[in-house]
């Protein structure tokens, strides 16, 4: 049985819809136990609208809810029963525990992660992973998109080396990993990445292609882009941007002409209908936080069931394949390679 645990009152939507991905994961996913943190009343109100499996889902009380409003840093610190704050302290203690998910503020589910849990041993920094549909119907991971606005070499080493182990585990075999810079020549890029280029084709364990650029990210040529986070986050969110502007585009143009109509409803509705569901965030679950002593996936702060529900079956699959020790044992085998950063 994999144990997770639920922020049950993080996110737009909590806790309803969070309750309700979590009733979710458990009908989909018979060896899973969830553990939901915060108010218990408004969540019991939630259960009593549900069926589950009771033997698999307990709630536990907390008297606070961290905001997007809150500093993260001083709220981890003050805010000690709040639902993220339990959660997290949960999962550190408990040996059970397996995973933690949350809707949360990106902030404070990351500086508590660290404050709280701690990295594994050797990473330099945990870093934030999400996962993006490529054009050939794979997935590729994005390490980092925007936990490290400021980077060092060594950092992105880790990074590649994370992500390499996140693909990995998720199937991919030998995961193709680019550093993304502004050209795809050796020499492109400024010195961070120029020396983060040279260390990576001397690191061990990993499948390095060389420099991508932003275009290459989605192309369905390799499985991880390495980023500092600043470049990472103006990746994800552009690309976000530009898949909701081409949908909005194609929308006005089908509306424009009883023609346009009429070929969309009779030919092209079922084509549409796959591409926004690839393109749709709820079929991908969260974040991972990488790097951080047990699994930790930040879910979309506008996640509603669907969503939560991937995210929790997400966060079980990554603990069950055993992805830190992986991280631990590559960011091992590489040590010799690294310089203190």
């Amino acid at each position: 049985m994999t144990k997770v645990i639920l922020d049950a009152m993080g996110g737009d939507h909590a806790p309803e819809e969070i309750v309700k991905g979590a009733v979710l994961a458990l009908q989909k996913k018979a060896d899973l136990s969830l553990v939901l943190t915060g108010d218990k009343a408004r969540i019991d109100a939630c259960l009593s609208k549900e069926k589950y499996d009771a033997a698999r889902l307990s709630v536990v009380h907390c008297t606070e809810v961290i905001t997007n409003d809150d500093v993260p840093t001083a709220a981890i610190r003050q805010k000690k029963d709040s639902s993220l704050v339990v959660a997290l302290n949960m999962l550190k203690e408990d040996s059970e525990a397996a995973a933690f998910v949350s809707a949360g503020s990106t902030g404070a589910v990351l500086t508590g992660a660290l404050l709280r849990v701690g990295r594994i041993r050797g990473v330099s920094r945990p870093a934030v992973c999400p996962a993006l549909p490529t054009a050939t119907g794979g997935r590729v991971y994005i390490v980092d998109a925007g936990a490290n606005a400021e980077c060092k070499p060594l950092n992105l080493v880790h990074f590649a080396l994370m992500g390499a182990a996140y693909a990995e585990a998720s199937g991919v075999k030998s995961p193709r990993v680019g550093l993304v810079s502004n050209g795809t020549e050796e020499h492109k890029g400024d010195p961070l990445h120029q020396e983060a280029f040279a260390l990576l084709k001397q690191t061990p364990g990993i499948n390095f292609v060389g420099n991508v650029e932003g275009r290459d990210i989605m192309g369905g040529d390799i499985d991880v882009a390495v980023c500092d986070g600043f470049s990472g986050n103006v990746a994800l969110k552009s690309s976000e941007g530009c898949a909701l502007a081409m949908l909005k585009v194609i929308k006005q143009n089908i509306a424009s002409s009883f023609w346009a109509k009429l070929g969309y409803a009779l030919f092209m509705r079922g084509a549409f209908k796959k591409i926004k569901k690839g393109m749709d965030y709820n079929q991908y679950g969260g974040a991972l936080l990488i790097g951080i002593g047990k699994v930790v996936i930040k879910s979309h702060g506008a996640s509603k069931a669907t969503s939560v529900c991937a995210s929790l079956l997400q966060a079980a699959s990554a603990a069950e394949s055993g992805l830190t020790a992986s991280i631990a044992r590559m960011i091992e085998a590489a040590q010799p390679q690294e310089e203190n950063g």
